[in-house]
């Protein structure tokens, strides 16, 4: 209705064990009556794409849940604050990395960081560990910090950040509190 022209990508929409799919498609499965539910989306606007993912609770998660899901909030904030013109991509993905790690889920933790967004969904710099390539004003990566346990659950929160000389400004401003339906 606002003009986009079609979507990034495929929709992800994982619920209750296949929310530990990081890249898992959509089923027929009914949504659990309990558990996570992430969706990761984005459109194409004026040739750009978008990214964006938020994990949602459905019914009331257990504490173990609610702390999983805010030390993942605390990591995808940490990143987003180191996000500035000229500090390594490395660098933003090990202030995600190390509050996960700190809180003993660095192994649940499967993918970078994040990655560039501009014409294409994926395109450079890809944010993750050892990488050096230097962000710039003017670059658009995602930052998205997940956990994921097979059989079990994963959480993953994304947004779009531009890169700028005094940080990082984030595109997707959607709420990122745990929200419980």
């Amino acid at each position: 209705m606002l003009g986009a022209e079609g979507m990034s990508f495929e929709t992800i929409v994982a619920s209750g064990t296949r929310s530990a799919l990081p890249h898992g498609k959509a089923s027929a499965a009914l949504l659990p009556r309990k558990g996570f539910l992430t969706l990761d989306f984005g459109v194409i606007l004026k040739g750009y794409c978008s990214d964006m993912t938020r994990t949602v609770y459905l019914g009331k998660p257990r504490s173990k849940e609610r702390d999983t899901y805010n030390a993942v909030l605390e990591a995808q904030e940490a990143a987003v604050a180191a996000v500035s013109s000229g500090v390594s991509s490395g660098e933003v993905d090990e202030a995600a990395r190390s509050i996960l790690r700190r809180e003993g889920l660095a192994e649940a933790f499967s993918h970078s960081t994040g990655h560039g967004v501009g014409l294409e969904i994926h395109e450079s710099p890809r944010i993750g560990a050892g990488q050096t390539t230097r962000l710039m004003s003017g670059m658009v990566v995602t930052i998205e910090p997940g956990v994921y346990f097979a059989g079990q659950y994963g959480i993953r929160i994304e947004d779009m950040v531009a890169v700028t000389a005094t940080g990082g400004q984030v595109l997707t401003p959607a709420p990122k509190a745990l929200i419980e339906l």
